[in-house]
């Protein structure tokens, strides 16, 4: 059976969707509850002292009180402007077949999506698109209007296609720069898995069945190869995790490291309905402190 080709226009519709409907779902009450969920770690410190903390994008059901941990810990960091690095999605075939010809050893360079894309920047607008930090952003309007502040400035920065050489990215000084004077928090949903994602009805395991702990042994293998320096590394296993942090996770790591990284909490998001496929097909949802320790 010739595998149905994925339609990312319209899963990027659906996701678009399926996000500001579950936004609506938790209204005012839930979105409170889970600012106030978040309350049992204080991060903050971790941003403060050069660390980055980063958070998922999945069901905000599911990891809304993870993504709220990290709104909490950049308003109680004492920061006056917050760098969020974000995942850019494949949400075209071209920007899809361009991240597996670098993961094959392509040069990033031969493609117009090379590059850190993000608001007042010149280039391309492929992040206006994306939904990475749409829950970031209701988190953060809600917390602090709550608090009654105006909060510190966020600046969102999207990088595609880093392919092992982060230093490389064109607009690369203009983030350093920033990271200078800002804190650092990271999205990144680090682990996507079962019959939805492409693996094989044996291999597809439920969370409660042994796949939170392949997710856990996943994600710290990722961490192990950032925190070595492996950027090279580190972008293959993000395609054979199916973790979508690759440029992301080089980036914010070159600005910051060295860092030490653990995940500090871990749940999952289930996307069957969403793929409009079988069970088990789910996403790994964790909250994830880097230290830095010199």
């Amino acid at each position: 059976m010739a595998e149905e080709k994925l339609d990312r226009i319209q899963l990027q519709k659906d996701i678009h969707e399926l996000y500001c409907a579950e936004h609506e779902a938790l209204g005012e009450a839930g979105t409170l509850q889970l600012l106030e969920k978040a309350r049992q770690w204080d991060l903050s410190g971790t941003l403060a002292q050069g660390g980055v903390v980063v958070f998922p994008h999945a069901g905000v059901q599911d990891c809304g009180y993870q993504i709220a941990t990290a709104v909490h810990a950049c308003l109680d960091s004492g920061a006056d402007r917050v760098l969020v690095i974000s995942v850019l999605h494949a949400f075209t075939d071209e920007m899809e077949a361009v991240r597996i010809a670098v993961a094959n050893g392509g040069d990033p360079a031969e493609w117009p999506f090379w590059g850190i894309q993000g608001p007042g920047l010149n280039g391309r607008s492929e992040w206006q698109g994306d939904h990475a930090l749409m829950s970031f952003r209701h988190f953060w309007d809600a917390e602090t209007k709550r608090r009654g502040i105006k909060g510190p400035e966020l600046i969102e920065r999207y990088p595609y296609l880093a392919g092992g050489k982060p230093e490389r990215l064109p607009g690369i000084e203009e983030v350093a720069r920033l990271a200078e004077e800002c804190v650092i928090v990271s999205t990144a949903d680090p682990f996507h898995h079962g019959i939805g994602y492409g693996d094989s009805l044996e291999a597809s395991l439920f969370p409660e069945a042994g796949g939170l702990d392949l997710a856990r042994r996943r994600i710290n293998e990722g961490i192990h190869l950032l925190e070595a320096g492996d950027y090279w590394g580190y972008n293959q296993h993000c395609v054979t995790a199916k973790s979508d942090a690759r440029d992301a996770g080089q980036l914010f790591y070159y600005l910051r490291g060295p860092l030490e990284g653990q995940i500090v909490d871990l749940t999952y998001s289930d996307a069957a309905e969403l793929y409009k496929t079988p069970a088990p097909t789910w996403v790994a949802a964790a909250l994830i402190e880097w230290q830095n320790h010199h």
